[in-house]
């Protein structure tokens, strides 16, 4: 190549294609982490339906996205000749795969919520709705500026709406969804007698422990290539993670007395909350944002289960859905100058933005599994919920019964 500003050109696009593709994989393996985040909670009769589920929903969630939702987020679409996607090295198609990924963790998020007791088939009409509309909906207003809201919060309040990687945009909307879900969904038959929580406790902690560990080293790339581009890359987004991680774990071993599902929970709960102001917090603010989301999603949690009697299975309305909202305004106070952070910040901006999404969310999870529970029904019957739905749906039983059934053909055999 003779022209060295043409090579040169060519060597920063394909850097930040590789850039963000790397961030699209490794976000793409946090859908493992939630898979298995996920099995490790729910009995033995639910876990292959827990698998299932991510998997299918990040198949639904990849045709909504590619066809619709991409385009009422960003007006862009893929339908064009392949030697017009090519340009800059096929950059905006791994930017659709990083942003994808990101689309597709919202019906990950529902998935816990409503776990051991939802309908295979609704769920994923479910998936298409929310990933082709109302997510995208609120995404193109706060990442694209679309109708206008965020330069009229600049205009009004000095600063935009400013939500980095996503604590209120991805997480808050997931768990503000979930919250419509699980309400309309009903408890889990069972888990409540004479008016007091039966526990069920998680199947296999290890597992748990293992998605947790994935969803941790994959958010790494959740975070840090929000930047888009390895120009834009900051080792801050990085140190912050970091600590807010570690504030959450700490914070959630403290109050929740050493228990194991909140430990490895509470470094997730902390991610949540630092997404939104990772660029922009000094370290000390990131790592106080991380202990309130620890002890948040701990007493939340408990709360949500032994007093309001809301049957959140994975606790996703605390972890993503409160936390997220924390991160939205964490965001605004420890991004302040006068915090350390880098300022450029409106904490009135911060708050209305984060209503709006919390607003979205409600409206658009009551609304779409409510019309869902009307036409078709969200619910299994009670003898499928018991039977499990693994058996129920993939016509898998669980361990101990499939054991059982081999044992009594060996004896008719012999």
């Amino acid at each position: 190549m003779d022209n060295p500003s043409s090579a040169v050109e060519v060597l920063i696009h394909g850097a930040n294609t590789l850039f963000i593709l790397m961030g699209a994989v490794m976000v793409l393996a946090m859908h493992a982490g939630f898979a298995f985040l996920e099995v490790g909670t729910v009995r033995l009769k639910n876990q292959v339906n827990a698998l299932s589920k991510i998997i299918a929903d990040f198949a639904v969630s990849t045709l909504a996205y590619f066809f619709i939702g991409y385009w009422v987020a960003y007006g862009v679409t893929f339908l064009q000749p392949a030697d017009q996607l090519i340009a800059e090295n096929g950059y905006s198609l791994v930017k659709f795969f990083f942003l994808l990924t990101f689309a597709a963790a919202i019906p990950a998020i529902i998935s816990g919520g409503i776990a051991e007791r939802a309908k295979f088939g609704p769920q994923l009409c479910a998936t298409l709705l929310i990933v082709a509309f109302i997510y995208p909906f609120f995404e193109g207003m706060m990442w694209n500026g679309n109708f206008g809201v965020q330069a009229w919060l600049e205009a009004q309040f000095g600063a935009p709406f400013h939500d980095f990687a996503g604590s209120v945009v991805v997480h808050g909307m997931g768990g503000w969804l979930a919250f419509g879900a699980v309400i309309l969904l009903g408890r889990r038959n069972g888990r409540y007698r004479d008016g007091r929580l039966v526990a069920f406790a998680p199947s296999n902690i290890p597992f748990l422990a293992l998605g947790s560990w994935i969803l941790i080293v994959g958010w790494f790339g959740f975070n840090v290539m929000s930047a888009q581009t390895l120009g834009g890359v900051s080792g801050l987004v990085a140190i912050n993670s970091l600590m807010a991680m570690v504030g959450g774990t700490a914070a959630a071993w403290a109050v929740g007395r050493n228990d194991p599902g909140f430990l490895h929970n509470g470094p997730l709960a902390g991610l949540v909350a630092v997404c939104a102001g990772s660029d922009l917090m000094h370290p000390v603010g990131a790592l106080a944002t991380g202990i309130v989301a620890g002890a948040l999603f701990v007493w939340a949690f408990t709360a949500a289960q032994a007093k309001w009697k809301i049957d959140d299975v994975l606790g996703v309305w605390p972890l993503h859905g409160l936390c997220g909202v924390w991160g939205g305004l964490a965001c605004g106070i420890f991004g302040q100058h006068a915090l350390g952070g880098l300022g450029g910040i409106s904490i009135i901006s911060q708050v209305i933005g984060t209503g709006v999404g919390v607003l979205v969310a409600l409206v658009g999870g009551f609304l779409v599994y409510g019309v869902l529970k009307a036409a078709v029904g969200i619910r299994l019957s009670q003898e499928d919920e018991f039977n499990g739905a693994d058996l129920s749906i993939h016509r898998c039983p669980e361990p101990r019964l499939r054991a059982l059934m081999l044992a009594a053909d060996a004896a008719g055999c012999s």
